[in-house]
């Protein structure tokens, strides 16, 4: 698995990059098949009372592509948005393989007891 992490008009400490690593554990604990994470961070002054904390990251899986972002005030609270969003969406795509192996498997055993239940009949 290849982890870019990258900041735009901000400094990534060793603290910073360690959060959002161990984050990322979780991910991987529910889906093991990740190639390839690219996490941004950045900040927009609008004003400067008003600056806003930004996190972004792209996931690349086998078979899809999966994005998330996640604006706050603070940086650590946009990674914990973040990293909640992305579970979620990681959950939904191993329910969907899940399901669609599931399927895959019972559909054999309808079509051949509704041919045999037709041949009978």
């Amino acid at each position: 698995m290849n982890l870019t992490i990258s900041g735009h008009h901000l400094e990534l400490t060793p603290a910073i990059r360690e959060y959002v690593q161990s984050k990322l554990a979780r991910i991987k604990r529910h889906f093991d098949n990740v190639i390839d994470i690219s996490v941004i961070l950045s900040v927009d002054k609008l004003t400067e009372k008003e600056k806003r904390q930004k996190a972004e990251i792209n996931v690349h899986i086998k078979g899809k592509d999966l994005h998330a972002e996640s604006i706050a005030h603070d940086l650590y609270a946009a990674i914990d948005a973040l990293i909640d969003k992305l579970d979620r969406q990681v959950i939904k795509h191993k329910d969907r393989l899940q399901d669609h192996y599931s399927m895959a498997k019972r559909l054999p055993e309808d079509t051949v007891s509704g041919a045999a239940a037709s041949a009978s009949a």
